[in-house]
């Protein structure tokens, strides 16, 4: 049923600092904005990736899915700041004690 509210805002925006890559992403990443997620943190040659997910309100399989493509394209060199939401899903999901994800 529409609620008739606004879509979700969405956003993934990069910013490099030498071989360092802050990747912030806001809102819903789901489906639709997964892929977008996984191709923004991948547009830039880095060699560390910083993923901030501490302003994601939702976080689905889809979402799961990309962020475990990047922890694999960056072994040891992938952090995620993850919102009280994604570390809530990546703890149901098993993913709550990688070595990626910060404990705050």
């Amino acid at each position: 049923m529409d609620q008739g509210g606004a879509p979700p805002v969405f956003s993934a925006s990069a910013e490099i600092d030498g071989d360092r890559l802050r990747v912030v992403v806001a809102g819903e990443v789901d489906m639709a904005t997964a892929d977008t997620m996984l191709q923004t943190a991948l547009r830039e040659p880095a060699g560390r990736i910083i993923l901030d997910l501490r302003a994601v309100t939702f976080f689905d399989s889809a979402a799961i899915h990309a962020l475990v493509r990047l922890a694999q394209q960056f072994p040891g060199t992938l952090t995620v700041l993850p919102s009280r939401q994604v570390r809530r899903v990546l703890d149901i999901s098993g993913l709550g004690g990688q070595s990626w994800l910060s404990p705050t």
